[in-house]
């Protein structure tokens, strides 16, 4: 049987949110037939503790830079977010190939934020086949 091909994830949160990313995580763990490495920052990373903005956008690019794609939750809330905006800069326009952008909605959540709708490549409801498939789909 052939291997699995492993994808590179960053999943984008908000800390203010993070029971969100620590269920997706979840989701993906448990997902059949799927492989991954996160390279999303931990709560308790060090990079939370850069002394600028210039210094902690260069950590997250860094991060990001291994990634086949970036994953952001699309809650309202993303649209407040100064630090998603970002990410999503960065993922489009700080590589030589664009990094692709998977929104997925909140479960049970009908409002999706425009700023990260906007930006997605693709959106995927909050299911663990529609999450898996996008990411197959977009993270070639």
């Amino acid at each position: 049987m052939p291997s699995l091909k492993t994808y590179d994830i960053f999943i984008s949160h908000s800390w203010a949110y993070g029971d969100a990313y620590e269920k997706l995580s979840k989701m993906l763990d448990a997902a059949s037939n799927f492989s991954y490495r996160n390279y999303s920052v931990p709560k308790d990373d060090p990079v939370h503790d850069a002394d600028s903005d210039t210094e902690l956008y260069k950590a997250i690019k860094k991060q990001i830079s291994p990634s086949n794609i970036v994953i952001i939750m699309a809650g309202k809330y993303a649209t407040y977010s100064k630090w998603i905006e970002k990410e999503i800069k960065i993922a489009k326009a700080e590589f030589q190939n664009p990094k692709p952008i998977l929104a997925v909605a909140p479960w049970g959540n009908q409002q999706v934020s425009s700023v990260v709708s906007e930006a997605a490549d693709e959106i995927a409801g909050w299911n663990t086949n529609s999450i898996v498939g996008a990411i197959r789909k977009l993270a070639l």
